[in-house]
């Protein structure tokens, strides 16, 4: 069926406080994502030539705060912040890394702008389904959250590929290929 051919998914999680600044299982993770058709939207390799993720950006804005450069600091991090929700935007669905020994903000942020708009939004648990945040089974479809990557990837194979999926009002799926536009090539 191949129905996650062309979709855009957006990976979150803790990226400031890991201490491989999530670098880890987004690069396990996107290979995988990519075989199904997948378009990544990884933070830590921005679309874009303005703000950056990673151990010198995080050393830089850690710069910022040792010398009280406050405003330097705000000033990123809301450049940061904007093209991140921009991608959570432009996501068809979103994967993500929860792990309970980690402290996170940004995740938050994005899991909950991207569920207002009732994406389908995977949660892999580090620390296991059993240890999620209460409010996030008040948020999400429990059967979005795993206790860990093989449960995660075989649900999406299960999207992709099975004739009937569940779709926990959450997934839709466009012929992004019928959307394409029909112009002749005029070499």
């Amino acid at each position: 069926m191949n129905r996650l051919w062309g979709t855009r998914c957006y990976e979150i999680g803790p990226i400031d406080r890991a201490d491989d600044c999530g670098a880890g299982w987004r690069n396990d993770l996107t290979p995988f994502l990519e075989q199904l058709g997948v378009v990544v939207l990884d933070p830590l390799n921005k679309p874009i030539d303005k703000s950056f993720e990673g151990i010198d950006a995080r050393n830089k804005r850690n710069k910022f705060i040792e010398e009280n450069k406050y405003d330097e600091l705000s000033k990123e991090i809301k450049l940061l912040r904007n093209i991140d929700l921009r991608m959570v935007d432009l996501a068809d669905f979103l994967v993500c890394y929860l792990d309970m020994n980690i402290h996170t903000v940004g995740t938050y942020e994005e899991l909950f702008w991207a569920n207002r708009s009732k994406k389908p939004i995977l949660i892999c648990m580090e620390n296991g389904k059993k240890n999620t945040p209460h409010w996030i089974f008040g948020t999400i479809p429990h059967q979005h959250i795993f206790n860990n990557w093989q449960e995660l990837k075989e649900y999406l194979i299960h999207v992709d590929q099975d004739e009937n999926v569940e779709h926990y009002k959450r997934w839709t799926f466009f012929k992004y290929n019928e959307m394409l536009p029909k112009v002749p090539y005029r070499g």
